[in-house]
């Protein structure tokens, strides 16, 4: 009597995870947004010590967002296809979980220095959507944590249920790079057209003393040519 309630009571709090990680999804928030959602709800549905979401990004998956800060390395590292655990997981589109000595597993890639590495017990499912992976969740505990059939099939369905979110996220955050790299890219012609006006230079020496700038006042190069075309802007409309 006393399983059928324990049950019970954990089929109701999935069902109220899985309700409530639908209605973050509905919010339709940016990239990271999304990712750290995700983070949030995997930590309470299996109270880990370290969650971390790799996304694939063209034959490369690069971990974008984690449980615990790690400024250093998301967004800047990342793991080829077949590499570690988490590769391999990629490639066969199979969960994987091992209660202790994860380390140890001939498959376990480590991720730099990271101390997450120590940790014994991994978990790590595929993100997928339509059949095409879009990246992978690992789960860690640093002590021993033999998985129970319900993590791992709660991990595994939240896997599916954010794959069409992340894919759509992840290419709204490439549109917006995009867009972003296109928009600068004017900012640093028109910027440079004033100082080879300005100062009689021609287009390299332009973008020289564009660089220079930028490594005296220790500002990005965007800010430079931005203010560059404020000040010409200003000149302009006094004449």
């Amino acid at each position: 009597m006393d399983r059928i309630v324990t049950d019970k009571r954990e089929e109701l709090s999935d069902i109220d995870l899985l309700h409530e990680i639908g209605s973050r999804m509905a919010a339709a928030d940016p990239f990271h947004a999304v990712l750290d959602r995700i983070i949030e709800v995997v930590s309470e549905a299996v109270h880990c010590d370290s969650c971390f979401i790799y996304v694939l990004d063209k034959d490369q998956l690069v971990l974008r967002a984690s449980k615990n800060p790690h400024a250093d390395v998301v967004d800047q590292v990342g793991l080829a296809l077949g590499q570690g655990i988490t590769g391999w997981v990629a490639v066969h589109k199979q969960a994987v979980a091992i209660p202790a000595r994860a380390s140890r597993d001939a498959r376990f890639a480590k991720l730099g220095n990271l101390p997450e590495d120590r940790f014994e017990a991994f978990l790590s499912v595929p993100i997928l959507c339509r059949g095409k992976l879009v990246g992978v969740i690992n789960v860690q505990h640093r002590e021993q944590h033999p998985h129970t059939q319900r993590e791992i099939r709660l991990i595994t369905m939240l896997g599916y249920l954010v794959g069409a979110e992340i894919e759509l996220a992840r290419m709204e955050f490439e549109k917006a790079q995009l867009a972003d790299q296109l928009e600068t890219r004017k900012v640093m012609e028109r910027a440079k057209g004033i100082l080879q006006r300005e100062l009689g230079v021609d287009e390299e020496a332009a973008y020289i003393a564009l660089q220079k700038q930028s490594r005296q006042r220790r500002k990005p190069l965007r800010e430079i040519a931005e203010a560059i075309i404020l000040m010409d802007d200003l000149r302009r409309s006094k004449k």
